[in-house]
């Protein structure tokens, strides 16, 4: 008997190849454009097992994203954290679990860690990309078990013909977008190259001159292969570099004369939300005194520069009635920093090797593979006096790993199963399961429910993004012995007919042995504690687990309708429930609920889009620890115990004047709502030291663009 096989987005991450839907004589096809479910030309979900969404190209070009973090922003159950306000630090948040777990891969390759996420999210370019696809959950790519939250998969466009396109961008605040992608294609193959530089100012809301939104000056450069016969493999690659220089704090960009400047007062701690009484300093909560700050412009200034080369390729091969892959991946990472007089300079590597094949089994389609992922960092530093610390948060990690995964649909393909496994043997943390198990039931052509059930583990790092605080102490006790783990479970309800279509879904995840940080720990004779300050006491970070788990319960629910032929409207909400019990397992506050609301207009050479994202409150009060570390203002106030709730509106319209150019105008946050309208982004604890990290609203106002586009 014949049988049809859906292939799963697990697959999809095994082999570009392998995202195709094998047909009838079970000979695999390659996926060029979204197979998912459409409501007019808008994809809902992928028609896969895995609740997939995919982004396309047309849909990032109607929102005005230039890189990946504006892309995946401001929508249901995926959002953008910013985690640093003047370093402007971000993630990208799935089902509103910590950025950490969420996996970036490039064409099913994973070759991002959580020093190259940490800014390097922001250098991924757009240029030449098929599609984004995200899926939520533990275990959702089998070649990814750190992903905890879930992946996101970058898919690259293969070339039919030539092409030439440039974008040129202008905005506020000095924006500058400048992007190039070039294709030249030929019999059996195609060659590609791109080019991007942007750049933004360093933005101050509050007029204190502290900025919250970062100023950077970013050029990213690739080249990309495609061959479709060499040897009877099917291969592509590409080869990416990035060089960004970013600062915030200090305005402007003279990053030599900051660093230089370690004394005085050349801010205003007057100005904004409950400003201090006075220029020169701020209030002692504790006391009621003044203090006065004499640091310059280093000790508020974080100036980053990164450096990054990385190169991914997969080659496969029909290998009788399936077929074999192999992917290799390699990065070389480097991030020269200061924070606030401290020096930190990382250096790291990581490779990624994977053979893998797929063949039918009878009725079942089985995939197997082994991989290799090698990851290590080597840092060297100053604290802010100056005492080295170097090789506080080195690590090196090897873990080889095998999997396996079957296929099988059931009552003529009404119900389609995907089970799988995968085993990793880690160098430090020991041998790891991590199961899967999926089931896709058809109801009807437009009706389909989604199950899934999943377990993703994650080797911790002790990498300085999760605690600033960790370059002003001497060395790093490691008390952590465990990998992290999520188990995950999920359903997803979807409707998809000609004019109407809507998602809903619900997801349960639970982390184990959720990774701490806590650098306000001392070495007092050998005894880690409390800092008393005891002579010869030294500061220590303690690296440690949670003791609790961390639940996070989440729906959302996404409707779309196309009210004409040219106008389609998407209506969307979320909703989560956070336990949790430890001081710092989620250290950034995050709603319990979220909607959106979007019109997408196309009618000849016009097209448009208008969003709005409404945020709920958040309790700041139990996401930063108010009872045991309560935050201030610069006038001795307490902070909010509870963020407004506020919306952010976005506009974009584009005209197409004839076949080769175009142009258009957005602006993103038309009402021009920022936090430091309310609060500050910087807080004082009761003794008077200062942080940056009161973060709950957008960290720019009103952002104006416009520009041309040329294609050939």
């Amino acid at each position: 008997m014949k049988i049809k096989l859906h292939l799963t987005p697990l697959v999809a991450a095994l082999s570009l190849a392998f995202s195709g839907t094998a047909i009838a004589d079970k000979q695999l096809g390659e996926v060029t454009v979204s197979s998912g479910k459409t409501t007019g030309a808008k994809p809902v979900l992928r028609d896969e097992i895995i609740a997939t969404e995919s982004l396309g190209a047309r849909e990032l070009e109607k929102t005005g994203a230039t890189m990946l973090t504006e892309a995946l922003d401001k929508r249901p159950g995926i959002s953008m954290q910013v985690e640093c306000s003047i370093c402007n630090v971000r993630n990208v948040v799935l089902n509103n679990l910590p950025g950490r777990y969420t996996t970036l891969l490039i064409d099913g390759i994973p070759i991002f860690s959580s020093v190259s996420t940490a800014y390097g999210l922001d250098s991924v370019s757009l240029g030449g990309l098929e599609r984004i696809d995200i899926s939520r959950g533990a275990g959702t790519s089998l070649i990814a078990p750190e992903a905890l939250a879930g992946s996101v998969n970058i898919v690259t466009r293969r070339p039919t013909k030539d092409e030439l396109l440039i974008n040129q961008q202008f905005g506020s605040y000095g924006h500058l977008n400048t992007d190039l992608f070039g294709a030249k294609a030929f019999q059996g193959g195609a060659l590609t190259a791109n080019f991007n530089h942007n750049q933004h100012d360093t933005v101050d809301g509050d007029d204190n001159r502290i900025s919250e939104y970062t100023g950077y000056k970013r050029n990213l450069g690739g080249i990309g292969f495609f061959v479709d016969d060499l040897g009877g493999f099917k291969v592509k690659g590409r080869f990416d570099i990035v060089d960004e220089k970013r600062m915030g704090g200090a305005m402007g960009t003279d990053y030599n004369g900051v660093k230089a400047n370690g004394s005085g007062n050349p801010f205003d701690w007057s100005k904004g939300q409950n400003g201090s009484p006075y220029a020169g300093g701020w209030i002692v909560p504790d006391t009621g005194l003044t203090q006065d700050y004499t640091d310059g412009l280093a000790g508020m200034s974080e100036i980053i520069f990164t450096d990054r080369k990385q190169f991914v390729s997969s080659a496969t091969h029909k290998l009788g009635d399936g077929t074999m892959r192999f992917a290799v991946g390699y990065a070389k990472h480097k991030q020269d920093s200061f924070y606030e007089k401290a020096v930190y300079k990382a250096d790291q590597t990581q490779y990624y090797l994977e053979a893998s094949t797929q063949q039918p089994l009878g009725e079942t389609l089985v995939t197997t593979g082994v991989t290799y992922r090698y990851e290590d960092l080597a840092s060297v530093g100053t604290d802010a006096s100056g005492t080295p610390n170097n090789g506080i948060d080195n690590y090196k990690y090897r873990t080889p790993g095998v999997f396996l995964q079957g296929y099988h649909s059931f009552l003529e393909g009404v119900v389609e199963v995907n089970g799988s496994v995968r085993y990793d043997k880690h160098n430090v943390f020991g041998g790891i399961t991590s199961p899967r198990f999926n089931v896709l039931w058809n109801h009807n052509h437009e009706l389909n429910s989604r199950f899934a059930v999943g377990r993703g583990f994650r080797a911790p790092t002790s990498f300085f993004e999760q605690d600033h605080g960790i370059l002003d102490t001497t060395r790093i006790v490691r008390n952590i012995d465990k990998a992290e783990i999520s188990d995950n479970a999920s359903y997803a309800l979807s409707y998809a007919e000609d004019r109407l279509a809507w998602v809903g879904s619900l997801n349960y995840n639970r982390i184990k042995n959720m990774a701490l940080l806590d650098s306000g720990q001392c070495d007092n004779a050998g005894v880690i504690g409390a800092c008393s300050g005891a002579p010869g006491e030294q500061a220590v970070t303690l690296f440690t687990s949670a003791r609790d788990k961390v639940t996070v319960i989440g729906g959302d629910l996404t409707v779309t309708y196309k009210l004409t032929p040219n106008l389609e409207t998407t209506i969307a909400a979320e909703h989560f429930k956070y336990q949790f019990s430890e001081a710092g397992t989620l250290a950034f506050a995050r709603p319990e609920t979220r909607a959106y609301l979007r019109l997408d207009y196309e009618s000849g050479p016009l097209t448009g889009m208008l969003r709005g994202t409404w945020t709920g409150p958040m309790d700041l009060a139990k996401f930063y620890d108010y009872a045991n570390n309560p935050r201030y203002n610069f006038d001795g106030t307490r902070k909010m115990d509870k963020s407004p709730d506020y919306w952010v509106v976005d506009l974009r319209g584009e005209y197409r004047l004839n076949k080769q150019w175009s142009a258009f105008l957005g602006v993103d946050n038309v009402f021009d709502f920022k936090q430091s309208d309310k609060e500050s982004m910087l807080w004082v604890d009761g003794s008077g030291a200062i942080d940056v990290t009161q973060i709950w609203g957008p960290n720019r106002g009103r952002f104006i663009y416009g520009g041309v586009k040329f294609a050939l």
